[in-house]
Parts: structure tokens; sequence; C-alpha cells
């Protein structure tokens, strides 16, 4: 566990060099850092995640330059990289994951084969300077096994991965908690493949007719497009909004409430059901409610708990994000 002082930075950018794992923190959730272009260091986080081979990873850049490194935006045509361009002014560094033509310098392994590579510049200076001293591309797929929550503290890394990350650097919380919205621009009109920390609204507003993935699929062209994920270790039981109170659960299982009313509702029609209630947001601020699930979940895996009742939120704006990693955590 590193500090992010500038000698440890070089330390760990060093690592990267070398081809071993460096866990960075991000503005959404820390990633397992590898060299983007070395094909052992990429084969080293498929197995320190069990991460299936036909799972895309995120390749990160430090500067829009350094885009064309991995990607070929030209063969988008100019319309296409034109789009591309605007939506890297408007939204980088930040949560937006672009899904473009790749550069056949990029391995295979970090594109699952396709034709094409997912990149993003992140808005965490810890993580943009970390990329800037090592190779300058780092894929870095969130640092945690496949499948379980994403972490959203360097703790999380560690008592998740331990001993199969190299360092782990601990840049404190991420502030924006889900991982980054992915736009897949090689298709037209672009598509939502997976919401995320930039709302569809936003991308809309910019591009206007967006189109949104079908989670059904089993041939996934970005990370975490699977009908499970991002689960914990409880049991996690997603009902409709407001309908906690008519639940079912087991001696000892704990409620998961949007905002406070909602924790009143609870309280008022059915005290007693539960074990306890947590709140995303009592103010029922959506943003404020997307940073706070990862870290909740965390603590309620922390605590033993064996089974956790959530409702959904508000779909609009990073509600979106929210109630998709609910629902790729419930049982089905």
């Amino acid at each position: 566990m590193l500090d992010p002082t500038e000698e440890n930075l070089r330390l760990a950018a060093d690592a990267l060099r070398e081809g071993k794992l460096v866990a960075l923190p991000t503005e959404t959730v820390y990633g397992l850092g590898a060299d983007a272009f070395n094909p052992r260091a990429l084969a080293r986080v498929f197995e320190a995640k069990n991460r299936p081979h036909f799972d895309p990873l995120i390749v990160h850049v430090a500067t829009v330059e350094a885009v064309d490194r991995v990607a070929d935006l030209e063969a988008l045509g100019s319309s296409g990289a034109s789009r591309a361009r605007a939506l890297m002014e408007a939204f980088w560094p930040g949560p937006l994951t672009l899904i473009l033509p790749k550069r056949p310098e990029v391995p295979d392994l970090a594109t699952s084969a396709l034709p094409s590579v997912a990149v993003r510049l992140p808005a965490h200076p810890v993580a943009r300077r970390l990329i800037e001293l090592s190779t300058g591309a780092v894929a870095a797929p969130s640092a945690n096994p496949f499948g379980y929550l994403s972490p959203t503290r360097a703790a999380h890394v560690a008592d998740q991965l331990g001993e199969r990350v190299d360092f782990i650097m601990d840049g404190g919380r991420c502030p924006v908690g889900v991982e980054s919205t992915v736009l897949d621009l090689t298709v037209d009109p672009p598509l939502v493949l997976r919401p995320g920390g930039l709302s569809v609204d936003r991308l809309e507003a910019l591009l206007g007719t967006v189109e949104v993935f079908d989670r059904s699929t089993t041939s996934p062209k970005a990370p975490g497009q699977l009908p499970s994920h991002y689960a914990p270790r409880a049991r996690l039981k997603l009902v409709p909004a407001g309908a906690l109170p008519l639940c079912d659960p087991s001696p000892g299982a704990v409620a998961l409430c949007f905002d406070a009313a909602s924790e009143a509702r609870l309280r008022a029609e059915a005290p007693g059901l539960f074990a306890r209630a947590f709140v995303l947001s009592p103010s029922g601020d959506l943003v404020e409610a997307a940073a706070e699930l990862f870290e909740t979940l965390h603590s309620l895996d922390a605590s033993g708990v064996a089974e956790i009742w959530a409702e959904r939120v508000p779909d609009a704006g990073l509600g979106r994000a929210v109630n998709d990693r609910l629902y790729k955590a419930s049982e089905k």
C-alpha cells in the first residue's frame, strides 16, 4: 500500500513498465492496472481477477492526444471522428469510456480479440500521473475478483485481492463510486453499453439520439455487460420502489432504502420487518446514492449480513447506473 507521493508514483510506474500489477484510484472505482501493450501483464490481470477472457478491458490514458496510440479515430469517418472529439472535449477527463476502432498495436487480450478498444481518460490526478509516468496507456478493470463488488477504497482492494496485486496506490475514497458509462461509437446511433457515472441524459444533450444496450446479451463488447455482476457476498433481492414493506425477509435481513422518506414509510407500515434499514441518500440525491452504493454494500459484507432487500431508485440521471448495479448484483 503506497501513499501517492511523487516518489511512490515513480516506483509504481516502474513496476507497470516491468509487467507488474498496480491498483490505482480513479474517480469511479479503483482499477487493477497493467501495461496495455504487455500481453503477459494483461494475462496477470485476468488471472488475478479470475476474469473470463471474453470480457474486454478498458484502456486508460493520461491525455486526449494519447488516444491515437490505441485507437484509430479516422476509421470512424469524418463525422464519427468529430463526434468522438466532441465527447472527449465535453466529458474528459471523467467517467465516460468510448468504444473506438483499435490500433493493431493493442494486444487482442485487452480487447477480447474485438476490432474495437474501450478507452477512458480518468479525472483522478493520481491515476493520470501514474499513467503518464508509466507507459502512457494502462488497462485497468475494477480491482476486485470478477463478479464481486467494485472497490471504492484502497482497503477494499487489499481485502479482495491481497497479494495478487503488487502495489496499491491509496488515493482515498472514489468520489463517483460507480463505474464509467460506456458508449459505443462504432455503431450509429451511438449505443450505451453500460450506464455509469455520466448520465445518459447528458450524452443525449450533446449527441441527440442515443440507444441503450439490452443486457440480455452474452457476448459483451465492454466490461459490466453480463447480467450477473457487482455482487456482494450476501444475497441481494431487488424490489420495486416503495415495495420494501411488502417483502418477506429472512430473520436478520436488512433493507436498503433510496431516501429518508422511503425509510420512514418502511418504519410506519412494517415496523420490525427488517433488522435494520440503510439509506443511500437521505435527501433523495441520485449522485449521492451512486457514490454510496458500493460503499454501503462493502460495509454490509464486512458486518456479516446474509440477506439484503434493496428497492429500485428513480430511473433517471445516475439512477440508471444505480439500478443497473443493483439488478446485476441481485438474485435472478
